[in-house]
Order: C-alpha cells, then structure tokens, then sequence
C-alpha cells in the first residue's frame, strides 16, 4: 500500500456512496442502467479506504451509522408512501414488491460495505449489516402495516373459504414477511398473524358448524367436514407457514367435530346407531377417519358401537330364549343356530373393526367387552358354554346338522375358538366338550379325526396346553385302543381255544384323561362273561400292573333277534343287550325278577325297560301297557315286531348330564381357587386379604370368573386346615405356615402341623410313556396311599384327581419331580 494514498474526507466519500446508492435505487425502480465492474470495485474500495485510513481519518463508526441511515432515509421518502397510498389486497402487493426490493437493496449495499461486516463489525460485536437492513424494515415497516396486512389477508382467506379463486402466491409472498421479519424467530408470525388466523377460523367455523348441524344429516355434515380439513391442510401447503397445521387443524376438528359431536353423533335418522344398523360402511370409515385425529374422539363412537352390538346380541339370545319356549317339545334350543347367528354377527362387526375402525384397540375392546355381555347369557337353562360345546359337537359328528366342506369346518371351528374367549366359564366349556369330544370317539361318531385334532390345537393356542391335555390324551388314547384290539385280535387268532364265541372290541383307556362314568356289577350273560374273561387273560399277559375296570355303560352290542316274521339286527347298548338276553331263557318277567337277574339299580333299570317297550321300538311288550314303567309290571319279547330295515338301532335315552358337570366344575373350582392361594402365599408369604383376592382372581379369570364370597370361603378353610393364619396384630393381613424338611436324600420328610408325607422313587414301568410324574405314598391312620399324578395334575393311578389327605390338600404337598428319557 502506497504511503503517500490520499485521506478520504467523509463527506467527500459519502457523497460518492449516495451517488451509487441513487443508482441502485433506480434499478429497484425499474431502470435498465446496471453497475458495471468498474463502478462496483470504486464503490467497495472507497469504504474500504474510508474504513483503513489512521484515526481520526478511520470513519468505520460513522460509515456504519451511515448504512442505517440511508435504509431509513430510503424508507420514509419512497416506501412507506407508496404502501399508504393502498389498500386491501393492492396494498399486499405493494408490500411486497417493496419487502422483496429492500432486501434486494440489503444484499447490494451489504456487498458494497462488505468490509465493515469482515472487520469492524466482527471485532466490535454489532449486528451485521444484512441485520440492520431488515431491522429497518421491520421497524419503520412492519411496525405500521403488519396489522392491516393480517386484515387483508384474513379478508382474502375467507372469501377463499366461501368458494373464490384467490392469488395463492400473494399470500405466501405476504407471510413470507411475518417468518423472514423474525429473523429465524417465529414470534412475529405466530403474535401478529397466526393467532388471529386461528380465532377467525373458530369464528367462521362455529358458524358454519351451527348451520350444518341443524340443517344436514349425519353423513352430509362428516363429508362438508372432512372436505374443510382438506382444504385448509391444502391452505397450509400453499400459503400459511408449516407450523401452522397442527394448530389449524385441531382449531377446525374443534369446532366442527367437538363441539357439536354428541349432537352429531346422536342424530335420529342419522347417527352411529343408524350407521350400524344400515350397514354405512363407508360413511362409518369416514367418521372413524375424522374422529381418530380428534383426541378422545373415538369414545362416544366406540361406546355406541359396543352398545348396538350389544343389543344386537341380546336380541339373538332373545330370539333363542323364545324359540326354545315355543319348541321345547321338539328339542329345545337349536344351538347350531343360535351360535352359527353370533358366528355372523361377530364376522360382520370384525369386519366393521377392522375394514371401518382400521383394526384400532378402542373397537377391538368394544367388541369384546359386547360380546362377553350376551355371549354369557343363558338361553333356556343352558350356558352359553354348554351351547358351544354342542355346536362344536353337531360340526364334528358323524351325521350332524352342519353339512360342510373340510375347509368350511375349519373355517367354522377357528371362529367357534373366537367366541370362547369372550366366554367367563372356560372350565365349564372344557367339562362340556370333554364329555361330548367322550362320546364321539366312544362311539365312533366322530367325522373326520384331523378335525378333532385341528381344534385342539385352537384350543391349546387360545387357552393354553392346560386346557386341553385331557382331550389330547383321549384322542391318543383311542389310538392306542386300536393298537391294543390288534394285538388281541392276532392273540385270538394264535389261540382259537380260547376265542369267547362272539366278536370282542375293547377300548382300554387311561382313567385320568377320560370323564368319570359310574360303573356297576351288572351279571352279564355267559357268553358276555366269556369274552370279558378272555380278554383279562390276555391284558394280565401284557401288563401285570395294572387293574381293568370295565365300564359297561359305554358299550354297545350287535345281537340277532328272531321275531315270527323275520330275524332283524338289533343295534343296543350293553346294558340293554343284558336285558334282553334274559328273555332267551324265560318267556314273561316281571320287573323285580329282571332287577334281581341283572342287578341293575332303580336308577338305570326303569330307563332301559322303558327304551325297550314304550319307545320307537317295541321289542318287548308290558303289561299294563302304559308309556310309563313301574316296579308292579311285567314284560315278555315281543314276537310280533317287525320293522322294513333289517338292523335297526334302539336309542336309549340320554341321561341330562348338565347337573352333573355343574357340580363337577364347582368342585374342581374350589380345588382351582385352593390352588391359586397356595401359590399366591408361597411366593409372598404374607399378603393383605384385599390384595389375596385381587390376585386369586387375576389368576384365575383365565379359566372361569371366580366368585369373590367363594374366595374368602376358602380362604377360611384354609385357615382352619393350618396352611394360612391370620396377622395377630393386624387380622387383614395372612401368613403362610410353611413345612419343615428333612435333608435326608433318600425320603424326603416333610412334617406339617397334622400329617405325615413321605415321598418315595416312582416306579419307571407302568408310565414309562410319560416325561415326568410324580409318585406320592401318603400316611394317615396307619395306612398308606399311594398315588401317581402327572405334572399338569391329572391322575394317572391311585385315587381321585385332586387328593385329599384328611384336612390337606395334595397342592399343598411340596411334590418330587422325576423325568425319564
């Protein structure tokens, strides 16, 4: 740098600066002339001689006052006039034509003092130059017409609102100036523009919203209200900044959604109600649509659905009730209706959920909590877990009402799993089907065995392997019976001596998988006799250890009747084929002789007589010949029958069994709610009655909903048996007893305050087949009992499925696991 430069006076070089900030002004105004390279360079290098010259001759203060300055100046003289001078939306366009030529004038003049930013401004922590340039314009601009601007862009946005095409740029051009006047802070647009944005908005829609309300239909109000969010979610994209939508849309659900949403939602002719009940499904799915945005929309719409399904349903069991009244002579109730009617109202309501409602909890849970409502009502005496069961059973069995397909069973006994869940009493369903799933395979009666195991694989899926071991060992079992017949068939056919005369088929089963049958000493004829002695012979070669109980109740025979006109095949039961083998030897017997021969019980005999001479088939005639059988009547074989089939089957009445499980599953209740607080309290050993019972029932609403007074009745059982006893000091509050173990190893000792258990090795032959079990030799009075129960509690020898040792349970037993390879 020459020493000898010449100072430039600050007159002198802003007076050159004017010159060229004249110029640019006139290139913002429209003039063609543009700076050329030459006079661009003079204008930068005279503020940066101004700005490097020695002090006092150093004007980088004073240029820098300048800047500002001349901003100011340029605003008062040229800008503000020009937007006074307009109104409405020429007044927006003036806005910013002159926003977008003060910034234009803002990049130049900041090039030109460009140094002061690099230096002077940098060392003395000022506002940059491009700063001050729009600080001018938002002081002496802004300041004075962003209140008139915001009416006048209020005013374009509604006439927009009411259908008229506006200039969309305009308005973005316009807010642009509420963002960028902020200077990367959005409290200008957010307190100048957008609060007020949003209270006309809920001004103009409240408005709207009354009118719609009084004047529209349900569906015609969601259509004009999904179309407004649309259009200003649209406005949002277009003009108003982003920020902006979630509080505009939420102003607008507000207004045309909440507040008048019970008024909506209820209309007559048109509400939700209406919706469901005329299959809407697309006015539904836009109502799901507007309302799932709105929060805590969803409520008032699934509360009505749950109560339109509900009362649907309710009409369904209605329906059934009143069937059952008016047919009760021919059957009772149709389960295969009934639950085939649920089956399709919980298909259209899934669909509605998941096609309408898009598979969202607040509709799953109202469906559910409906269907627990009606689905455990009883129809006619029956629960509704013994209607499933029999519907269940009418699709499995040979000969059932349900005609269908393969896939149309599966499809049926997957959406029969569905109803279970919304079932309290899964344990009575279990008990029910058990009995029913008994007879199928007893019997032969059931369809298809891949069915039979399908929905125990449902089952097992939906309530766990618990629910469900029984009836798969049962179905095992019956194959493992057919094992058994064909050794005994090849063991018949080695001997031919000792062949009983007649075809033999046996089904051995395992006692605690199956349900529990009375068995009775009935005198069975001699060539019944023979055969059952002949397959003892056999069982005993093949397992010495095991004891046969013979449950003649469940069997069936083929014998060959010969009447005057032909021989005909009858079809009985065991029992009734008894029966009628004591005619072979006697013409006329009278009831106390037949009770005396069989030994039959007044409970079976009255009812096999019955099937036998005042039924369908009248293969023995009763003196005095009346519908109903007393101890004083007399029966002889009825020579006379005849009938167009060869063989024919003579039914036996079915023995109403629902008292029976009913009982049955109460005790095995209690058993369950004894269960569940022993493991509660070993695992806390001291807990709060409240809390105790809280947690019973969280532990077994899987299964059945538990009675809370059957709860605290077992609880006080328990306390009296010595397993639990109450805080001294606070009588709400239990205590387990525990037991004390000996550490000898080979016999664990457990000493309780009562009784005596001594726990032994398990003998590995008998249940070899098995993975693990346990094998229990209890002392009581001076006698043993030996036990062996499975780990899931079922009995596999011994005595009942739940033990009892005198005051104590076998739960309460601490029990040694074996597991065998």
């Amino acid at each position: 740098m020459s020493k000898d430069r010449k100072t430039t006076e600050l007159e002198e070089g802003w007076e050159y600066m004017q010159n060229g900030i004249s110029k640019l002004k006139g290139i913002l105004d429209g003039s063609l002339e543009q700076f050329s390279s030459e006079e661009y360079m003079m204008l930068y290098t005279t503020i940066y001689n101004m700005c490097t010259q020695k002090p006092p001759n150093d004007y980088s203060q004073q240029l820098y006052d300048k800047y500002r300055e001349a901003f100011q100046v340029y605003i008062n003289s040229t800008v503000l006039p020009s937007i006074r001078e307009k109104h409405d939306e020429f007044m927006l366009r003036e806005l910013v034509k002159r926003w977008v030529n003060h910034k234009i004038m803002v990049r130049w003049l900041s090039r030109f003092f460009n140094y002061l930013d690099r230096y002077f401004i940098a060392r003395r922590s000022l506002p940059p130059l491009n700063e001050v340039g729009l600080a001018c314009f938002r002081d002496l601009v802004y300041q004075e017409v962003h209140s008139q601007a915001k009416d006048a862009v209020l005013d374009v946005i509604g006439k927009e609102r009411d259908g008229e095409q506006i200039d969309r740029a305009l308005l973005k051009n316009v807010l642009d100036i509420y963002v960028e006047i902020g200077m990367s802070q959005m409290d200008h647009y957010a307190d100048d523009f957008e609060a007020h944005m949003l209270q006309g908005t809920g001004a103009y829609y409240s408005v709207k919203a009354a009118n719609w309300i009084r004047e529209d239909s349900c569906p015609d109000y969601m259509i004009k209200a999904e179309e407004c969010l649309k259009r200003e979610r649209d406005r949002v994209s277009h003009y108003l900044h982003s920020s902006s939508e979630i509080k505009l849309v939420e102003k607008v659900q507000h207004e045309l959604l909440v507040v008048n949403a019970n008024q909506l939602l209820e209309k007559e002719n048109s509400g939700v109600r209406a919706l469901l009940r005329d299959d809407k499904v697309e006015d539904l799915s836009r109502m799901f649509r507007l309302y799932h945005k709105v929060t805590r929309g969803l409520e008032p719409v699934s509360n009505v659905f749950k109560q339109h399904i509900t009362a649907e349903g309710t009409a369904l069991i209605q329906q059934a009730e009143d069937a059952a009244s008016s047919q009760a002579a021919n059957g009772g109730v149709q389960e295969q209706v009934l639950i085939r009617k649920i089956i399709e109202l919980h298909d259209k309501y899934m669909t509605y959920v998941t096609a309408c409602f898009q598979n969202h909890t607040l509709f799953h849970k109202a469906m559910k909590e409906a269907f627990e409502i009606f689905c455990n009502k009883t129809v006619a005496g029956s629960s509704s877990a013994e209607l499933l069961a029999t519907f269940c059973d009418t699709i499995l069995r040979k000969g059932g009402s349900e005609k269908l397909s393969d896939e149309a069973i599966e499809e049926t006994l997957e959406k029969v799993v569905k109803l279970l869940a919304f079932i309290s009493d899964k344990d009575l369903f279990a008990e029910f089907y058990r009995k029913k799933l008994a007879r199928r395979l007893l019997f032969d009666r059931s369809a298809n065995d891949e069915h039979e195991r399908s929905i125990l694989s449902k089952l097992k899926q939906q309530c766990g392997g618990q629910f469900t071991s029984k009836m798969e060992g049962m179905v095992t079992d019956l194959q493992l019976a057919k094992e058994h017949q064909s050794s005994f068939d090849e063991y018949l056919a080695n001997n031919p001596s000792t062949r009983p005369g007649i075809d033999l088929q046996v089904n051995v089963l395992t006692t605690g998988y199956w349900p529990t049958y009375k068995s009775s000493d009935i005198n069975l004829p001699a060539e019944m006799a023979r055969g059952v002695e002949v397959f003892k012979e056999f069982y005993d070669l093949k397992s010495k250890h095991r004891k046969l109980t013979w449950i003649y109740s469940l069997g069936s025979c083929h014998i060959n009747a010969k009447f005057d006109q032909k021989t005909i095949e009858l079809v009985v039961t065991t029992y009734q084929a008894c029966l009628l083998m004591l005619f072979n030897t006697s013409d006329k017997l009278s009831y106390s002789e037949i009770m005396t021969q069989s030994n039959l019980s007044d409970d079976d005999l009255p009812r096999l007589l019955h099937s036998l001479s005042c039924g369908k088939y009248k293969i023995l005639s009763k003196e005095p010949n009346t519908k109903t059988v007393n101890q004083n009547d007399y029966f002889e074989f009825n020579h006379k029958f005849n009938d167009r089939m060869r063989r024919i089957k003579v039914p036996l009445p079915l023995v109403d069994e629902r008292k029976k499980v009913v009982e049955d599953v109460d005790k095995d209740r209690r058993y369950a709610i004894d269960a569940a607080i022993v493991r509660i309290m070993k695992s806390r050993k001291v807990l709060g009655h409240q809390q105790l019972v809280l947690e019973c029932v969280e532990q077994l609403n899987l299964m059945f909903k538990p009675d809370i007074k059957a709860i605290k009745k077992r609880i006080e059982d328990l306390i009296s048996r010595d397993y639990l006893e109450r805080d001294k000091e606070n009588p709400n509050m239990f205590n387990q007893l525990s037991a004390v173990v000996s550490s000898n190893p080979q016999l664990l000792k457990i000493n309780s305050r009562k009784y005596n258990f001594l726990l032994a090795q398990a003998c590995l032959m008998p249940y070899a087949m098995l993975p693990c079990y346990y094998y229990i030799i209890s002392l009581k009075y001076g006698y043993a009992f030996r036990h062996v129960v499975s780990s899931d509690g079922v009995t596999l020898g011994g005595v009942a499925i739940i033990l009892k040792i005198g005051s104590l349970m076998e739960a309460e037993i601490p029990l040694l696991r074996f597991s065998f390879p």
